[in-house]
């Protein structure tokens, strides 16, 4: 005697489901990425109105408008910064700085300062001041 069973899988496959997924996933990446490029519109750097004063980066390189660098309020010639900086953070487990750079610093010096950072792989940090 054959025994048939009364509930039998359905083989059809639904799209539905997959469509919706995808759909919430595309709504999902717009908003994203929409909100990660709104803040590169905002160029007035040197006055932040949220500043978190409990990074601790306890080495510091500040550049002056006329294009002279600082390490910890030291002197530094800009041929012996990139040195100057290693050796500071050699042996250190947060390998970080603070940039301070005064707001009519030209921008070409911040951003060697930053490629120092690249090319060493150093997180570093840009003080600004609370805006009032």
């Amino acid at each position: 005697m054959k025994i048939q069973r009364r509930n039998k899988a359905n083989p059809e496959f639904s799209l539905a489901a997959m469509t919706d997924v995808i759909l919430l996933m595309l709504i999902f990446f717009m908003i994203t990425s929409s909100a990660a490029n709104q803040s590169a519109i905002d160029v007035n750097l040197p006055k932040a109105g949220a500043v978190d004063d409990n990074i601790p980066n306890p080495v510091t390189v500040s550049i002056k408008p006329d294009g002279s660098f600082f390490i910890d309020d030291n002197p530094v010639n800009k041929g012996e910064l990139e040195k100057s900086i290693v050796d500071k953070l050699a042996g250190q487990t947060n390998q970080s700085f603070t940039i301070r750079a005064d707001e009519n610093t030209l921008h070409k010096d911040v951003v060697f300062v930053m490629e120092i950072a690249e090319k060493h792989k150093f997180n570093i940090a840009i003080a600004t001041v609370k805006d009032k």
